[in-house]
Formats: structure tokens, sequence, C-alpha cells
């Protein structure tokens, strides 16, 4: 089994699907492990020699930041801190987001800032390389002073308290460790606040969230490229001359992906009685592309993130100084969280339209897409099934980091609200897969009457994998089987895409 080094090197969206979708396990390199025992013993120094009070180390935290806590006392005030923030609310957070969780919160840890033991380091990676699952819940994060709620949920069980899920079944903290045969770390100063002041919960969520993203930033090219065909649309939109002076990026990169996924349709070859196409055929360059650009600026500021340390306060053991201070603020996250969301959001509004152009009886398609309308209401009601989850999106793409509650007796007066803005954007994301398999189970079905005519030998290879599971219909029949079976299909269809270099 493969094994990725925890260590200086910035660690990339792409190095994080390889870790993930390999199984790899998290060992921490010689200098991980140096800058970790440094920073702990100049942290237990400083404790010993300094009079002044230091955050969270010798006082409580937040507004009690002026309450100075006994020196017997220090290991009992971070215990007492993981446990009281410990308000997880909602659903469970799902085991793949656990575990980049997991994963993020170590790499920040390791850089030798947070004045943990490497004992603390080391358990969270035990639980990441045997599959052990913390429990956490989506709901009570504000983003800001960290993911103090979920984060405390993360890392409860390794001081024996909190639940976990291993093997399928479920284990309180104490039971994992007794059968792991693992002994509860015992926290020393500052750990449960380095532990839990931190965006690892946000970022393990946009993480999660981009890798999706690109993904489906892709299939949506070839989604529109099949429903171009399927509708007899024109292939001039996407000449590169055209892009050539309006260069934006992403909208350059989704034109050459629509001549690629069309090259050597006999459709689109056919001669066109239509001038023009609708905008959301015709417009896909731009519309498509500007979501591209936005997912590629969201990934920079994510990739800066996970390579961050973002507890506090930070410690430099090289200066002599141990800073109070706000890096662990999730506004970075929750803007551009609130901007992937809309990105995502509208792939979906164009992909329900292009659904829409299809069943409207337009260019030769029958009325819903089926030979007898009227007794069969066929491809009627899938399109509003992909218009309530549009309009669902539209919801969740009203911004999150617009937002701020105070807590904390008025110390945390501006927060982020970038947990929200991270948990909507999987909703988002779970959202536009569905919708894609609408128009995926539209774009196929109608292109079955452009029989005998055939679209790209590209497009019709993964139009007959999707017929395997998919049929044609003849007469109305359950769609919700072939509806879900569609969504297996788009998750397959996007894992075959690559993700990106930073």
């Amino acid at each position: 089994m493969k094994t990725h080094k925890i260590s200086d090197k910035k660690l990339s969206l792409k190095e994080i699907d390889k870790i993930t979708s390999e199984g790899q396990r998290l060992e921490l390199s010689a200098t991980a492990l140096q800058k970790i025992k440094k920073c702990r013993l100049f942290l237990d120094e400083k404790i010993k020699h300094q009079e002044a009070p230091v955050y969270g180390v010798t006082t409580g935290f937040g507004s009690l930041c002026n309450t100075t806590i006994s020196e017997q006392d220090l290991g009992k005030l971070q215990e007492n801190l993981m446990m009281s923030h410990a308000c997880g609310m909602g659903d469970e957070v799902q085991e793949e987001i656990v575990r980049l969780m997991l994963l993020l919160k170590v790499q920040s840890l390791s850089y030798g800032h947070s004045g943990v033991q490497v004992e603390t380091v080391q358990r969270l990676m035990d639980f990441f390389n045997e599959g052990v699952c913390p429990v956490v819940y989506e709901q009570g994060s504000l983003g800001a002073s960290g993911d103090l709620v979920p984060l405390a949920h993360l890392c409860l069980p390794i001081i024996g308290m909190g639940n976990v899920k291993y093997k399928g079944k479920y284990y309180s903290g104490k039971e994992i460790n007794e059968k792991m045969g693992w002994k509860p770390v015992a926290l020393k100063s500052k750990e449960g606040l380095a532990l839990l002041n931190g965006t690892q919960f946000m970022s393990a969520h946009a993480v999660y969230c981009l890798l999706k993203a690109e993904r489906l930033s892709q299939a949506a090219d070839f989604l529109g490229s099949l429903s171009l065909d399927a509708f007899d649309g024109r292939v001039d939109p996407f000449n590169p001359l055209i892009h050539q002076v309006r260069p934006h990026m992403g909208q350059q990169e989704t034109a050459r992906n629509i001549l690629y996924w069309t090259e050597g349709s006999k459709i689109m070859q056919q001669p066109k009685k239509h001038v023009q196409d609708p905008y959301s055929f015709r417009c896909m360059p731009q519309v498509h592309g500007a979501s591209k650009d936005a997912i590629r600026y969201v990934k920079s500021v994510i990739t800066t993130e996970i390579n961050s340390v973002t507890d506090n306060p930070t410690v430099f053991p090289d200066e002599d100084l141990i800073v109070s201070a706000g890096n662990f603020h999730g506004q970075p996250i929750a803007v551009v969280m609130d901007f992937l969301a809309i990105a995502l959001a509208e792939l979906g509004n164009i992909s329900e339209r292009r659904t829409y152009q299809l069943i409207d009886a337009k260019r030769n398609l029958p009325s819903f897409l089926v030979k007898n309308p009227g007794l069969n209401s066929g491809f009627m009601i899938p399109q509003y099934a992909a218009a309530a989850l549009v309009n669902q999106n539209k919801l969740y793409a009203h911004p999150c980091s617009t937002d701020s509650i105070p807590s904390s007796q008025g110390q945390e007066d501006h927060v982020s609200m970038g947990a929200n803005a991270a948990t909507k954007c999987l909703r988002v994301i779970r959202n536009l897969e569905s919708i894609f398999a609408i128009e995926m189970f539209n774009a196929t079905q109608a292109l079955e009457f452009r029989r005998p005519l055939k679209s790209s030998p590209k497009i019709e290879r993964w139009v007959k994998t999707y017929r395997e599971t998919v049929p044609f219909i003849e007469n109305d029949t359950t769609m919700y089987d072939k509806i879900h079976e569609s969504i297996r299909f788009i998750t397959t269809l996007e894992s075959t895409f690559a993700i990106e270099e930073n």
C-alpha cells in the first residue's frame, strides 16, 4: 500500500485525490516530526518561565480570555474545551469528507506552529490509516474561531470520548480505543485549542466540492454536446476564431471541448435550415466557461488554505513568539464557497434549459419525446423535476458570507458562516448531478429520433454504454428508476475526467 509523507511540500487537490482514491496511508516526514517536537518543547519551556498570560494556553477561551488558569489545570482546560464545544446538530457528515478533515488537520499541525504533541498528530493519522471515522455533524460551526463544533467531534475520540464509525459499525471513543489497542491521548496545554481552532471542516467540504466541480464542469461539456446534436444544432458558435477575440480561458476551453466531442458527427455535418440556436446551446462556451473560471479561482484560494496554519494562538519557536491573531477566520473560504455554489448552480440552470428545448416539439422532435404524445406524457415530468432542483439550487446560491451573528459575549463579533456556505455548496452539487442525469435521459431519447444519422463516435460510445441500463422509452413507464440509473451513470462519467494540476 502506498504511503503519503506529510511534509513541507505543497499539497495539491490532485494529490489529495490520489491519496483518497488509492487508499494511501499517512506518515510524518522527518522534517515534520522535527518541527512538531521543536514547537512543543518551546511551548513547554515558555509556560514554565513566562508570567504574562497566553490566550488559550494559560487562560480561558473567547470572552473568558482574561481568566487565568492554574498550571495544574492546563490539561483539564483542554479536555473541557473538547467536551463543551461538541454541540453538533443535523445529519452526519459523509465519511469521505471526514477523512479529508483528518488529512487536512494533520497537514496543518505538521508545520510546527501549533504546539501539539507528536502523539496527538499520530493518533489522527492512525484514525485515517485504519479507517476509523469520527462521527461529525453538519451543523454548528460559525466558521470564525475555526470550525469549533465539528472539529470537537472529529477529535474527541482521540481522548476516548465521542463516537466513531468503523467498518460499518458505530463505537464510542472509549470502545474504539480499546478495540484498536490505543491509549487515549492525554492532552497538554494548548492542544485542545489547536485541534478545534482550524478551518478543516470548511476546507474538507471545499476540497470535496472542488474535486466534484472540476469533473462536473467537464461532464457539462459532454452533455451539452450530446444535447446539441440531439437538437440538430449548429457548430459555428464553437469556431476558435470567435473565442480568440474574447479570450476568457474557460470559454476557450469549453469551445474546444464541444468541438472535441462532436468531431465526426453526421448529424452536425448535415445542412441546417435554422440560422441560430437558442442561447442554452449557442452560448455554452460563455456560460460553462465562466463557471470553469470561477472553479479555477476557488481552487487557487482553497489550495492556499489547505497549506496553511489556521489555529490560534500561533507559535513561532525561532522568533520566540506566541501570537494571538485570527488565522482561524473562515472568510476566505466562505466567500469562495458562495462563489462556487453560484457557478455550479448556473451549470444546472443552463442544463435544464437544454432539456426543455428538447421536449418542446422543435426541429422535428415529437412533443415530450414520445411517438404518441397525448396518450403518453413521455418526458414531460422529468423536466419538472429538473426545474424543481434548479429552483432549489438558486436558493442555495444565496450567500452565507454576507451574514454575521456575534457570539461569545461579543468577543467574536464578526463570523464568516463559511461552514454553511460549504455545506450548501455540497447540496448544489448533489442537485446538479441529478439535473445532469435528467439531461442525459432526455438527450439520448431525442437522439433516437435523428436515426439513421449518428452523432460522433465519442458520443455514440457513451450512449451505447448508457443504453445498457437505461432503455429508449416507447410508451409511458415509471421514470424515477431510469433517472436514478442515470444519476449512477453521471457519477461514472464524471469519474473518467482528470483533475488538473494547480
